[in-house]
């Protein structure tokens, strides 16, 4: 599999390239990058002092179960009962998100948490939070 980003105009001429010359029946596909690292610390930054910050139904929610909730909401994910009870979203994966969807869950996440009075730290202190 050969992947090129197309950030140069020389690395669009090989892509361009491995079109052309590439074997009959060969499918190309083009797709935006998934999230960032950076992007991906904040998101665990906020994620982090929400859970430290907010109650929900009464619980404190771990980051990870924080992250559940809000990327279901994101993407209005289906809901199924779970095998022993409970509720169970299904296909909330954050690693595999585009950037803009990524940046579309942070921003997600800001508009929750000002709806209940938290103001995140600045992002260069929610990154270093994170390492």
């Amino acid at each position: 599999m050969k992947q090129f980003r197309l950030s140069t105009p020389t690395a669009r001429q090989l892509a361009a390239s491995y079109c052309l010359e590439g074997p009959q029946g060969w499918l190309v596909t083009f797709r935006e990058p998934t999230r960032s690292l950076e992007q991906n610390a904040l998101m665990w930054a906020r994620l982090t002092q929400i859970s430290d910050s907010v109650k929900w139904d009464g619980e404190t929610l771990t980051p990870n179960e924080w992250k559940d909730l809000l990327t279901a909401c994101l993407r209005k994910q289906k809901v199924v009962r779970g095998i022993e009870g409970g509720l169970v979203f299904l296909g909330a994966r954050t690693s595999s998100m585009s950037k803009s969807e990524m940046a579309d869950l942070l921003t997600l996440m800001e508009a929750f948490a000002a709806e209940r009075g938290l103001t995140f730290r600045d992002q260069v202190e929610a990154l270093e939070h994170c390492r």
